[in-house]
């Protein structure tokens, strides 16, 4: 792992697929401009978070409005994007699809997000299934500025994945998510840190910014977060750019001393009981 300034792009989604495309092209080069070697974006960027509006905006990887412009614009900047999530469409399925794209313009990882939320209740009802095809794929991919693993949204509630990402010897997870004004307040902080102090390594979370619409009103709330669990830089509601530096001493000190990852009892955990 290398030394890196890492920048996350918490922007205004709207429901204009052109529009948002187009903005997150700005946003990445100014995040570019102010020296970020890794730009990321939230999850769904260019569709509002709908279940209709990933119909109606999703898009084959080999004919993608979406990818084609991110890959330009990492080629361009010569940076590592990690362009957030969009739907994803394949053999008649629709994919929540995270990309990491370097900086010669090319995909060099992909991951589907693992965990769809549903939720039928006498108050709400959402199901992420309904539209959405859960992947399967822990997904890290080696850079050469770091060991990069993917995870979008509602894959932080589940500790089993990040413990896996840990297994492949990750040094950061990026995040696209986009908790919404309940669970956000609640639980968005307090996962990513304790995901970072469980895993001992960096997490940037990265989400659209808090814009009234009719569909899904996101969080916002974006965030780097280091091995120890502190919070290197943060958003509030609105339209931000946040920037941290990212140095491997912070891992290995918080690995040395306080050696969880050593002192795990993968005797016990990995027993299969018959």
């Amino acid at each position: 792992m290398k030394d890196f300034r890492i920048a996350s792009c918490q922007m205004d989604v709207v429901d204009d697929k052109n529009e948002n495309i187009r903005h997150a092209v700005e946003l990445i080069k100014e995040a570019s401009n102010n020296n970020a070697d890794i730009v990321c974006l939230p999850e769904m960027f260019n569709t509002p978070y709908d279940n209709d509006k990933f119909i109606e905006n999703a898009e084959y990887e080999d004919n993608s409005i979406t990818l084609e412009a991110m890959k330009t614009v990492a080629d361009e900047e010569n940076i590592i994007l990690q362009c957030g999530s969009i739907a994803q469409a394949a053999d008649d399925k629709i994919y929540n699809t995270a990309y990491l794209i370097d900086s010669n313009g090319k995909i060099i990882g992909k991951h589907q997000k693992m965990h769809l939320f549903d939720i039928d209740t006498n108050t709400m009802k959402f199901k992420e299934s309904d539209t959405l095809t859960a992947g399967d794929n822990i997904t890290t991919i080696k850079t050469d500025l770091a060991t990069i693993s993917l995870a979008i949204c509602y894959d932080v509630r589940f500790p089993e994945y990040w413990t896996l990402l840990n297994n492949n010897q990750t040094d950061i997870v990026i995040m696209p998510g986009a908790f919404n004004r309940t669970t956000g307040p609640l639980h968005w902080q307090t996962l990513i840190r304790a995901r970072a102090i469980d895993n001992q390594y960096y997490i940037v979370a990265t989400s659209p910014s808090q814009v009234e619409n009719p569909y899904y009103i996101a969080w916002g709330h974006s965030m780097i977060v280091n091995p120890w669990g502190n919070i290197l830089a943060n958003a509030n509601e609105k339209e931000e750019i946040i920037y941290s530096q990212i140095n491997e001493k912070d891992k290995i000190e918080v690995r040395e001393q306080i050696p969880v990852l050593t002192n795990k009892r993968r005797d016990v955990y990995e027993t299969v009981l018959k």
